[in-house]
């Protein structure tokens, strides 16, 4: 890595970045800058080292932060991975786009960002997960996993045609990624969307990771055992604790059937598709571990403690080979002297819980899935090192990618280019509040429907259909959102004028009261 700084540095010294269509492999770079787009499902900012994490170390990835821009407020719209996926191409929020929830079928028939680039001369390309039930559209290329997909031998689709690739998904499709990269018309310029399954659940980590913190035990958050005392019943009873709602073998890896029958079916399909030596490497890394556990089993704390290790771990495994393939990305755009003219971004299709009130999954508005992790470098255009505080959305993707190659940005997309923030300059008059609505209930984890507003220090929260509870958080004095002050005589003034805030952004937004708002 540092040879390849150096040379980097010494292209830039020469002033050869700027010529670069003189040198081999370079046919690509133009005036219009092309876009690698990596989005992988579920990977918490807690889980990246440049936000501070201290469970993991992800060098790759914190080279887009310590060469371009890390944004600290980004946050999602609907924090559940298919309508996140459809604001992402839409720049709309999902009552506006058709896509609330998982199980609804996306509309490849509307404006997306990529038909709008592929209409202004872009190749365009989709590979990986992609979790919309329909057909990309607006690709030249799209070679994608059915569904959620499998770790191990994934199937995958290709423009229609559907065919196994043996190996692990995470190298499988950056293997493909930069096929297409090498074949492609270098006379133009191109938008390559790279979406990763890693880190979604089950957390199944490829074979070279299979043992890593094996030695170790990854510190628990400190509201790991919160009691939900302030919070409302949306808290409580949600379906997503660590320690009484995951499978035992799909998601832990234990070989013990539990009383929902979908655990061992689903376990059997994941293992089922592993050949013979995967098997062998997987059954020698677990089996130790699970003998363990049969002999001496832990009990009531000390069982939920050993839950959210097995999680964890695998979280962090999987990550592992998602950071050694952005690493890969880079270097292919370094040694093909395109990291000046590209744009290459890291995010998440929304947060995580990594044990924080206990939980795993996503949906709730609270900080952890809210907060999504934003990474851009453009060598000649993003000062490296840059921190940027604006409230952003995952709304606001497709308006600065039009608005970075220089094309029309549609008037009916709802978010705003950040274009102006990744060349360092101050915005005056940029957001100071975001809005989120969630949909998808009853369903996966019972996370009960609800919308609100962040501004930079406070949240106000409101649940409804089967619930009518309000809750606010005093972010500066109350990060980890564990005190509801819904309510609290002090902060009165500040509870009404998020009221009137969230008012205002339903209005501006267009999002209707719900027939079941109480």
């Amino acid at each position: 890595m540092k040879e390849e700084m150096k040379r980097r540095d010494f292209l830039k010294t020469m002033g050869i970045g700027a010529t670069a269509l003189l040198l081999p492999g370079c046919l690509a770079t133009s005036k219009r800058p092309n876009i690698i787009f990596i989005m992988s499902d579920d990977h918490a900012y807690q889980a990246i080292s440049s936000y501070g994490s201290k469970i993991n170390k992800t060098p790759s990835i914190d080279r887009i932060a310590e060469e371009g821009v890390r944004f600290e407020n980004c946050f999602c719209t609907n924090s559940i991975c298919a309508p996140s996926r459809a604001v992402i191409l839409t720049g709309k929020f999902s009552h506006i786009n058709g896509l609330t929830d998982n199980a609804v079928q996306f509309d490849g028939n509307q404006q997306t960002f990529p038909k709008i680039f592929q209409k202004n001369g872009y190749q365009t390309a989709m590979i990986g997960k992609w979790h919309l039930k329909t057909d990309p559209t607006g690709f030249d290329y799209w070679n994608v996993l059915p569904g959620q997909g499998q770790y191990y031998n994934p199937d995958f689709i290709e423009m229609g045609e559907q065919k196994q690739y043996m190996g692990y998904a995470t190298d499988i499709i950056t293997d493909i990624s930069l096929e297409w990269l090498e074949k492609r018309d270098q006379n133009k310029p191109f938008l390559l969307m790279l979406h990763n399954k890693a880190p979604h659940r089950n957390w199944m980590p490829a074979p070279k990771y299979l043992t890593k913190y094996d030695d170790k035990d990854i510190p628990e958050p400190e509201n790991f055992f919160d009691d939900y005392n302030t919070r409302s019943d949306a808290a409580r009873e949600q379906e997503m604790e660590i320690g009484r709602d995951t499978f035992l073998e799909f998601d832990l890896k234990l070989p013990i059937a539990g009383d929902d029958q979908r655990d061992s079916t689903y376990w059997e399909s994941a293992y089922g598709r592993m050949t013979a030596e995967q098997k062998q490497a997987w059954d020698a890394a677990y089996g130790p571990k699970n003998e363990a556990f049969v002999e001496n089993p832990p009990e009531g704390k000390a069982l939920i403690s050993y839950k959210y290790q097995r999680y964890i771990k695998d979280y962090l495994r999987c990550i592992d080979s998602v950071d050694d393939n952005v690493g890969r990305v880079l270097d292919y755009l370094d040694s093909n002297y395109l990291s000046d003219n590209t744009l290459i971004v890291y995010t998440s299709d929304q947060g995580f819980y990594l044990g924080e009130h206990g939980w795993f999954d996503k949906r709730f508005m609270y900080e952890e899935s809210l907060r999504m992790p934003l990474l851009m470098r453009k060598t000649n255009m993003i000062r490296a090192g840059s921190l940027n505080a604006d409230l952003v959305q995952n709304l606001d993707f497709a308006p600065t990618f039009l608005d970075l190659a220089e094309i029309e940005v549609p008037i009916d997309m709802q978010g705003r280019s950040f274009k102006k923030q990744l060349m360092g300059k101050k915005v005056p008059d940029w957001r100071d509040a975001v809005y989120y609505h969630y949909y998808e209930y009853p369903g996966w984890h019972m996370v009960k429907k609800h919308y609100g507003v962040r501004t930079d220090r406070y949240k106000l929260i409101h649940f409804y259909d089967d619930i009518d509870a309000w809750e606010l958080y005093d972010l500066q004095k109350d990060p980890m959102e564990m005190n509801n002050v819904y309510n609290n005589p002090e902060y009165k003034t500040v509870q009404d004028q998020l009221l009137q805030r969230l008012k205002e952004l339903r209005i501006k937004y267009k999002d209707p009261e719900p027939a079941s708002d109480i």
